[in-house]
């Protein structure tokens, strides 16, 4: 039994023409007839789809960072092995970005 509900006034702060607009699925299964409950299912579908935005977009982010770091090291040691750096002023480099990166976490 799937029945779609349709909210007049505000959810959770969104206006329910603006959620239609933003596509989300607004399918209540097997619901009582409470016109709170209906709201709190929609609201808990609006705020897990931006959960899961969020949560996706910090994992990317955190991927980027370990990839600039991995780089940016790689680079410093190759320079030190060519002799631009001496090799202890790129040894403070790099445990100066990997201090940094462990502040971080």
């Amino acid at each position: 039994m799937c029945e779609y509900v349709y909210i007049r006034s505000s959810v959770s702060g969104f206006n329910a023409k603006q959620i239609l607009l933003l596509n989300y699925d607004l399918e209540v299964y097997g619901l009582a007839n409470i016109k709170s409950a209906k709201k709190r299912v929609i609201t808990s579908q609006v705020r897990a789809e931006r959960n899961k935005a969020v949560k996706s977009r910090v994992k990317t982010y955190i991927k980027k960072v370990e990839a600039a770091v991995a780089v940016a090291i790689a680079e410093i040691e190759k320079a030190a092995s060519k002799g631009i750096f001496h090799k202890n002023a790129a040894a403070r480099k790099v445990s100066h970005i990997t201090k940094a990166v462990n502040a971080m976490a």
